[in-house]
């Protein structure tokens, strides 16, 4: 084994990442495969899963909707079939409505919102928690938002659905600390991911300017800044941090 190996973070660490063909997610999966992380790559966009995954040393991409339960099933299974354990799961994939008047979201695409934001952190708990149990350790890192704790207007049940991940995941925190369960949150101000659109309303220059200066380090996020949070959150260097929810926001929340 080189000096570079066994300094690896992640090193057969098994992690499942949803939403990891692109943005956030996709920045994920490449810096824990750079830290030695066996992956299963999931996402509603199966080929672009599976082509992310053909990119890494040793991982698994896989279509599937996070927000049904029998896939969530697949999901943990597969894994466990790919790799013999689950260590880590980051709930990465979410979905937002428009920027626009809160009346103006219809119940369909509110009902989509808060069953991949919300009910999925639920679908992968009841799937892989018993997987931590028997294994005596496990680790979920949340992707939530800024938008759960300074909320922006024009995405009320947006921000609504990150609140309700924030606070969940410090309750699942609590409760699966006896069972050596790690649960952390990340909360990313708007980056460049394919979402950022959505969250303006329009992508234009003067709408792209107006988010930057809400942000005080002058800049929007990147994969990389989440992904480096999450490394950290996800690897032994965190083994007494649960139920934290650290901001990589460029002091937007302060």
């Amino acid at each position: 084994m080189t000096a570079k190996e066994n300094a690896m973070r992640l090193k057969n660490k098994v992690a499942i990442i949803t939403g990891g063909a692109q943005g956030f997610g996709l920045g994920i999966v490449e810096r824990f495969a750079a830290e030695g992380a066996k992956l299963m790559i999931v996402d509603v966009q199966g080929d672009a899963a599976i082509a992310a995954a053909a990119k890494c040393p040793d991982a698994h991409g896989m279509r599937a909707d996070v927000s049904k339960s029998a896939e969530w099933a697949d999901i943990a299974q597969s894994t466990l079939d790919a790799f013999g354990r689950i260590d880590i799961v980051v709930n990465n994939a979410g979905v937002s409505h428009r920027n626009q008047p809160m009346l103006e979201v219809d119940e369909a695409e509110f009902d989509r919102v808060y069953a991949v934001n919300v009910k999925s952190i639920y679908l992968s708990a009841k799937h892989c928690v018993p997987v931590f149990r028997q294994q005596g350790a496990g680790c979920f890192v949340q992707i939530a938002s800024t938008a759960g704790v300074r909320p922006r207007p024009g995405l009320t049940w947006y921000n609504g659905s990150k609140g309700a991940v924030i606070l969940t995941s410090k309750s699942m925190a609590v409760e699966l600390a006896k069972d050596n369960i790690r649960v952390n949150c990340i909360n990313p101000v708007a980056g460049e991911t394919p979402l950022l659109a959505t969250f303006m309303g329009e992508d234009t220059p003067e709408k792209r300017a107006l988010f930057r200066a809400s942000i005080p380090l002058g800049r929007l996020s990147t994969p990389r800044d989440i992904a480096n949070a999450a490394l950290f959150l996800a690897s032994d260097e965190a083994e007494f941090i649960t139920g934290a929810c650290l901001e990589v926001d460029g002091g937007r929340c302060v």
